[in-house]
């Protein structure tokens, strides 16, 4: 479990954000944080004094995996 819990302020935690190339121009984007304890913060580009989600590597990864096989295509 990450040490850092989900729905933390995002402006409060020591993290470089950092947003995909394919986000659009008008900031409706999801932006994504290592932290220092190897979690990974997600946050909403348009609200970053908002709350953040945090998950372990395995979870991103397994997220990651699924994407990567368009298990979530059918949301587009």
């Amino acid at each position: 479990m990450p040490a850092v819990q989900n729905g933390v302020r995002a402006s409060s935690l020591d993290a470089r954000w950092v947003k995909s190339r394919h986000s659009n121009a008008e900031g409706n984007c999801v932006e994504v944080a290592s932290l220092v304890d190897g979690a990974v913060a997600l946050r909403n580009s348009r609200d970053p004094d908002g709350p953040a989600l945090v998950y372990t590597p395995a979870e991103v990864a397994a997220f990651l995996a699924g994407a990567k096989d368009g298990e979530f295509d059918h949301l587009l």
